[in-house]
């Protein structure tokens, strides 16, 4: 998947978008898997592509403070402790620099963006959290990671149902926005891949988060009770996940690629980590191995395919992203989607070291 990502055009190369990180996060599992500095150079490019030589970044504006934008930091990171180029180090600086300044919700969490102001979404989770503490441990303070814990367990908090124990989408704290519940401020639907963001940040994140942190038991029993819920949702026959989890039977809905990536991931790291125990290691290969029969198809040029991604889904913006059912089957259904590919990349290397480990 990986050399099929290298060989096809990279989209959305005109943004600075969130996208790239997750494509070539999996990309470079892959080069520390293989070694082979073919996978680190095809990082190295994009990121070059937005990245000048006095660490400016093109198509990034700060004052727009959209967490997706810190997405990418993650790979700066990487290329920064690679190559010690004093423009990764600046240009990381400058992600950091909106994480100081980002507005936040009345307890600390960070809006998802400006545009959508006082407004938690999960996926701002896996956008901002894992480059803030990875920024702190290399560069910063390292009590500050309470900062982060806090951005988990305050979402953890008013985004969980406690019927399910599903995540809802988003919350709005002023219950203001036309797709939230007006007494609890919650968005109405479980979509797959808005979980999925926050599972693999919790994963992610927990790699910075010390031992004797008194939080961190709190982290991980956040993360076993969520991939308990999601086991619940899980279809038995194909051990993937649908668009929107709790509805499988319901017409229009379809299983998804993308989510269900992304929670084989964060279930194969956690095994690997310690965090979830070994009863779920057959949950996690049934459900590999529902990736590769219901998603993956290799084409007469050997290109790896990921088919039935969800495009994108948002909320509010327009009268149609309302939160709805409705709403979330009808966005486009497309393959290689960088979000799902990326996913699918980590997900295979998690379930490869966890293979060997075990």
């Amino acid at each position: 998947m990986a050399d099929s990502v290298m060989t096809r055009p990279m989209e959305r190369m005109h943004e600075w978008a969130y996208e790239h990180a997750v494509i070539l996060k999996g990309i470079e599992e892959v080069w520390h898997k293989t070694g082979n500095i073919k996978y680190f150079n095809f990082i190295k490019e994009t990121m070059d592509t937005f990245v000048a030589e006095d660490g400016t970044i093109k198509y990034y504006n700060k004052d727009n403070f959209n967490i997706d934008n810190i997405n990418n930091g993650k790979i700066l990171m990487t290329l920064y402790k690679q190559t010690k180029e004093d423009k990764y180090k600046k240009a990381i600086d400058t992600l950091y620099a909106q994480l100081l300044e980002h507005p936040r919700t009345s307890e600390g969490v960070f809006w998802h963006k400006k545009i959508y102001p006082y407004q938690i979404w999960l996926d701002g989770l896996y956008m901002g959290a894992p480059f803030y503490a990875s920024y702190l441990k290399e560069f910063g303070h390292q009590e500050d990671i309470e900062d982060v814990i806090k951005q988990f367990i305050l979402s953890y908090k008013y985004l969980r149902d406690e019927k399910t124990g599903l995540l809802q989408h988003a919350y709005d704290e002023t219950r203001e926005q036309f797709w939230c519940d007006k007494e609890t401020g919650l968005s109405h639907s479980f979509w797959g891949r808005s979980i999925g963001w926050y599972v693999m940040a919790l994963v992610d994140v927990l790699d910075y988060v010390e031992e004797d942190h008194p939080e961190r038991k709190t982290l991980i029993n956040m993360l076993q009770a969520s991939m308990d819920a999601l086991i619940k949702v899980q279809d038995k026959e194909t051990g993937v996940w649908y668009q929107v989890l709790d509805k499988g039977n319901e017409k229009g809905n379809y299983l998804e690629a993308s989510a269900s990536c992304m929670f084989v991931y964060a279930m194969a790291k956690g095994i690997r980590k310690g965090y979830l125990g070994a009863q779920w290691l057959i949950d996690v290969k049934k459900a590999y191995n529902g990736l590769i029969e219901e998603f993956i198809m290799v084409t007469n040029q050997g290109l790896v395919n990921l088919n039935k991604n969800c495009m994108v889904a948002g909320l509010g913006g327009d009268d149609k992203r309302d939160g709805s059912y409705a709403y979330y089957i009808s966005e486009p259904i497309v393959a290689n989607d960088g979000k799902g590919v990326g996913a699918f990349i980590m997900a295979s290397i998690e379930i490869e070291k966890m293979c060997i480990r075990s």
